[in-house]
């Protein structure tokens, strides 16, 4: 979108939408992420999560076949909340599956991974949209929209090629292709490999304590569960109230305030999408090793500064009541060095943004759930983040005409406000197993005496390793559920 809405085309098809109207449509695909969120943890429950994500796609097919053909705007944003209905079950279930996979040392970096591929996807689709831009008349957007197909027809392939997660087949009680499925991850197929003994000994100990839970909304709050509910829902909060997402969206906007104009102003915008990828390839390498907690601190800081520049620079602008190049969302104007300075903070904030918060929100989010909580926690992180998401697309054009450059002081202070609380309340998670962040929730765990690794599952592989205890041996004990779950826990 934001590589088409300065166009000529779309501004004649669509009556030149500003303030609430354009909102409404930037909005509308989060506000449909905010109902795919709220089903996507039953939905991934009930099919697994392998499943629910490739069953998303059917909304995806739907809501592009609406845009293509869109008539104006009621069809556009009933496309585009479609759209967001898949958006909210993948953006939150994707992470929930890479997860639950994932070796607990590799577990950030395989979510940087999926980060990248967004990105990567981002910088595509942009340009792809931007080179629509030079067909005339309304087949510009309809063919950049048009292409959303591609993605969901490869995603759609390529995806019963996967493994099920081997934590939902034990919440479902298919323990032996859990288990083998979990060998094939960890150990090349070998269930007798020490790695595989020790971690599924973690995960149905666990589990079966989490089965003796309450039911329903009060799992949610019991013991510290109110804590890690708490975190994964106000993470993703922060990451929208960050303000880092009005450059994705209406950066053309921002930048058109410093100066740019027509081409030269969608290829600068541009820039900010490979510097994502950029800055989210480095952190592929350290996001293990510097743990969550102080990426989260200090990013959000950073960001911070980065908008009290821009937003103190554009304070310094001209005002120009009807718009600038009769764009009615573009009401201030600065030229030179001054416009010079705004764009080299905007793409500095999105550089800090891409090492920070925008992957490690996700990965934290992922992280703080219990395994029969996940599903549905990591829905409720998601919808902190779409329904922040949606307020931002909603008020953001109008902000931008009422309040002007005083939006970059608000989102300032957000990031400041946001860095408070990470390190006040947010334990580090990193290299932790997923049953042991329990633990860091449950207690009277400071949030920051907390570090990165020390793992009791490497002591447990070792305890593995000396007892020489198989899997094979292990069916000594016989199938039965109850005894099976309990001996081995024992041993």
């Amino acid at each position: 979108m934001s590589a088409i809405i300065l166009t000529d085309q779309y501004r004649d098809f669509f009556n030149n939408p500003s303030g609430v109207r354009q909102g409404a449509i930037g909005s509308s695909l989060a506000a449909g992420s905010v109902f795919g969120s709220a089903i996507a943890g039953y939905l991934s429950d009930r099919l697994g999560r392998r499943n629910s994500i490739f069953y998303s796609c059917f909304f995806w097919i739907a809501g592009t076949v609406l845009q293509t053909a869109t008539n104006g705007f009621g069809m556009l944003v009933a496309g585009r909340i479609l759209n967001g209905i898949t958006v909210g079950i993948t953006s939150s279930q994707v992470p929930v599956y890479l997860a639950e996979i994932a070796r607990k040392e590799k577990r950030g970096s395989l979510i940087i991974i999926q980060q990248l591929a967004i990105e990567v996807g981002i910088l595509v689709m942009y340009f792809l949209g931007y080179g629509c831009t030079f067909i005339p008349g309304p087949a510009s957007f309809r063919t950049a929209w048009s292409m959303q197909f591609i993605p969901c027809f490869f995603l759609m392939i390529g995806l019963p090629f996967l493994p099920e997660s081997p934590r939902w087949l034990a919440k479902v009680d298919r323990s032996e292709e859990a288990v083998q499925t979990l060998a094939d991850i960890q150990a090349g197929g070998n269930v007798d490999d020490p790695i595989v003994v020790a971690e599924w000994q973690e995960i149905t100990t666990t589990l079966a304590a989490e089965r003796s839970a309450l039911p329903g909304w009060r799992k949610f709050v019991y013991n510290g569960m109110w804590k890690r509910t708490i975190a994964g829902f106000s993470v993703q909060m922060w990451q929208q109230n960050s303000g880092a997402n009005v450059m994705t969206y209406y950066v053309v906007y921002i930048f058109g305030m410093a100066g740019l104009s027509k081409n030269v102003n969608l290829i600068s915008s541009g820039v900010q999408y490979a510097l994502f990828i950029i800055g989210t390839t480095i952190m592929f390498f350290y996001v293990d090793k510097v743990g969550r907690r102080p990426l989260l601190i200090y990013g959000a800081i950073a960001m911070g500064v980065c908008h009290f520049i821009v937003g103190g620079v554009l304070s310094t602008g001209a005002y120009v009541p009807d718009g600038v190049d009769g764009n009615p969302n573009i009401k201030i104007l600065v030229g030179g060095s001054a416009g010079h300075t705004v764009i080299a903070f905007c793409y500095l904030l999105i550089l800090f943004y891409s090492m920070t918060l925008a992957p490690v929100c996700w990965i934290y989010a992922a992280e703080v759930w219990s395994l029969e909580t996940r599903a549905t926690g990591m829905g409720i992180a998601a919808i902190g983040n779409w329904l922040f998401n949606f307020a931002l697309g909603m008020y953001i054009p109008s902000g931008f005409q009422n309040i002007t450059w005083r939006m970059f002081i608000i989102f300032g202070v957000m990031c400041f406000l946001g860095a408070v609380q990470f390190f006040l309340t947010f334990p580090e998670t990193s290299g932790k197993t997923l049953e042991e962040v329990e633990l860091l929730f449950s207690g009277n765990v400071k949030a920051w005496h907390t570090k990165p690794g020390h793992s009791k599952l490497d002591e447990m592989i070792d305890e593995a390793r000396d007892n020489r205890f198989t899997m094979s041996e292990k069916h000594k004990f016989g199938h039965d559920e109850h005894v099976e779950v309990a001996s081995y826990a024992k041993v």
